[in-house]
């Protein structure tokens, strides 16, 4: 497939996912974090074992597609247990404990499946993957049977999602625009080393796991800095602002290790844009929605990767490397701008 190609297959994950965001967050909410997430993960492992039986555009697409949607109960499942089972203290970094699984697979799955791969083909990979749902089935069944029912709200004041609540759209711009990098990363890095830098796969494969510790790294940091924050993100999203510009000159970078410093550092931020975002929704939105929290910061994120993947895959295709990287370090500019001025309008409205 060409880069065009694979930016719309990866639409195709993104637009499900964007659609099995709010839905798992609504069922979750609902039914409850373990009939869900058992329904969502046993989805997922069918969806991902189906890839070893694709054949082409379409039939990989539809795959893609059926695992964008079973993965759209994963940062609601990860936000709806912290509130669950945390004092609202510690929330935040026990949110990033639950986000930072996917960064730890990322970090994980270059080291591991790059080989199998490598020696029992790509759709031995695939086969694996499956695997590795079905033994985490095992193992929620069991760790899921004592959790709390319900979590515990002692704002009294907190409001319900509303679509037309500027805060809501203060956080979607924050997480979907901030956290755009990460998409730019996962989907196109791999793509950038080959095409550009002229790696093999196997020497990709040794290297795409340092982009996703900054992943990992930044939510642990983040989460700190949220639960020390006291409600005032201004300045946190700003710094996240100024680190997420970096990414804008990474391919200027002569040595590969620069350019993995690059995407380490637009990873890392694109994380605390993730966290701090969710942990503004939560301080003004009632948790007792908070599977519908994540699913609604995440389905907007993966609206924005749906829309400008294919755009970045173009731009690849014609070797526009400076310009793709530049578009993917302006997102979020554009996303705190947003959400600092929903916000501000926001306070203008209630003292007028």
């Amino acid at each position: 497939m060409s880069a065009e190609q694979y930016g719309y297959v990866i639409s195709a994950f993104s637009i499900a996912y964007m659609i099995g965001n709010p839905l798992w967050g609504i069922l979750l909410d609902r039914f409850g974090l373990r009939t869900g997430m058992l329904s969502a993960v046993s989805f997922w492992t069918v969806a991902s074992t189906a890839h070893a039986f694709a054949g082409g555009f379409w039939s990989f697409a539809i795959a893609r597609a059926m695992l964008g949607f079973g993965e759209g109960a994963t940062f609601p499942g990860g936000l709806r247990t912290a509130v669950q089972t945390l004092p609202e203290r510690m929330r935040s970094r026990g949110i990033a404990v639950a986000y930072s699984g996917g960064s730890l697979g990322a970090i994980v799955t270059p080291l591991l499946v790059t080989p199998i791969a490598l020696w029992y083909g790509w759709r031995g990979a695939f086969w694996f993957t499956g695997i590795v749902g079905a033994c985490w089935l095992v193992v929620w069944s069991v760790v899921s049977r004592r959790l709390p029912s319900h979590a515990v709200d002692s704002h009294a004041e907190k409001t319900a999602i509303k679509l037309n609540d500027r805060r809501l759209w203060a956080f979607m711009s924050a997480y979907a625009l901030g956290a755009l990098p990460i998409g730019f990363v996962i989907y196109g890095g791999a793509i950038y080393l080959a095409r550009n830098r002229g790696l093999t796969q196997a020497e990709i494969g040794a290297l795409l796991w340092i982009p996703p510790l900054g992943w990992e790294l930044g939510y642990f940091f983040w989460g700190w800095v949220a639960d020390r924050a006291h409600g005032q993100f201004a300045r946190p999203f700003l710094a996240l602002t100024v680190l997420s510009l970096p990414l804008m000159f990474t391919p200027k970078a002569v040595p590969v290790s620069l350019v993995m410093a690059g995407l380490f550092f637009a990873m890392f931020a694109g994380a605390g844009f993730i966290i701090l975002s969710i942990a503004y929704a939560t301080t003004v939105f009632a948790r007792s929605q908070s599977g519908l929290i994540a699913g609604v910061g995440a389905g907007s994120w993966s609206a924005a990767v749906a829309v400008v993947m294919p755009i970045f895959g173009r731009l690849f295709d014609r070797g526009h490397y400076d310009s793709s990287f530049q578009l993917a370090a302006i997102f979020p500019v554009a996303g705190y701008i947003c959400w600092r001025l929903l916000t501000l309008s926001r306070l203008k409205h209630q003292s007028a």
